[in-house]
């Protein structure tokens, strides 16, 4: 699984629309892409943080203390 993200060319800038996408190969083997969630328009500020989430390994997410 992966999150897909395609760059919104047209309205709000600096956003993005995501999908979180399944890889799978159909009973002839052509590997094929189904979309399991649409999360449809989100902030690019926030697009690493939607991709921590679903990845395989989870990424330590620092934070400064203040």
């Amino acid at each position: 699984m992966f999150v897909r993200v395609i760059k919104n060319n047209k309205g709000k800038k600096n956003t993005c629309f995501c999908a979180l996408v399944e890889s799978y190969r159909d009973s002839s083997g052509v590997p094929k892409h189904r979309v399991l969630i649409n999360f449809g328009l989100v902030p690019a500020d926030s697009v690493p943080y939607l991709k921590a989430a679903f990845s395989k390994n989870k990424p330590k997410l620092v934070y400064e203390e203040k």
